[in-house]
């Protein structure tokens, strides 16, 4: 018992370890720095740089785990929007959902699509992600979609996935200077003309 409970311990401090690495990147990524060393992680975290590799095997380890971290946190902000809804309503709630989504997402986002191309495993995550948001919007319009031709639903879906999308919501918000209700009503009157101007 006595070994079981050594080795209960040494779980929980390496768990509580890895918690304070990520929670160290968030918080620099959270405070503009995009591209934290390991050596300011490892500061922030209260940890040496050995320690940082002792339980990760690189930077992109940390970040795959920030990641799924992410997913997480952010899991309860993507509640599926019943198309039974009237779409005036829906419009509305969906804009308000992705709104408060992607502004949350904003902070990670900006270092993620600096550091893309070069960690391959963060690049799946943020893929899956994409495929995930994209999928939410076409569930939550599935009706109106389904009348359209096969040629003009294709283009109304590529057009509704740029508007929806974390790319387009930077632009307002961080380039255009609007406010976050302002790029929610953006969003939804975009989304309003892509789907209520269809003969």
């Amino acid at each position: 018992m006595p070994q079981l409970a050594r080795l209960d311990g040494r779980l929980a401090r390496s768990a509580r370890t890895r918690r304070a690495v990520v929670d160290a990147l968030l918080d620099l990524l959270g405070q503009g720095d995009l591209r934290p060393t390991a050596a300011r992680i490892a500061q922030r975290a209260g940890v040496s740089i050995r320690l940082v590799f002792h339980h990760f095997a690189d930077l992109e380890e940390i970040y795959s785990e920030l990641a799924d971290r992410q997913a997480e946190r952010v899991k309860p902000l993507t509640v599926p929007i019943a198309a039974s809804i009237p779409l005036a309503r829906r419009i509305e709630r969906f804009s308000a959902q992705r709104g408060r989504l992607l502004e949350t997402l904003s902070p990670v986002r900006r270092a993620a699509v600096l550091t893309e191309p070069f960690r391959p495993a963060l690049a799946r995550r943020l893929k899956h992600a994409r495929d995930f948001t994209r999928a939410a919007t076409l569930a939550a319009f599935a009706p109106e979609l389904s009348k359209l031709a096969a040629d003009e639903r294709r283009a109304t879906i590529a057009a509704l996935d740029v508007a929806t999308c974390w790319v387009a919501w930077e632009q307002m918000r961080r380039h255009q200077g609007l406010s976050e209700t302002d790029a929610r009503a953006v969003m939804a009157t975009t989304i309003r003309a892509l789907l209520t101007t269809k003969k």
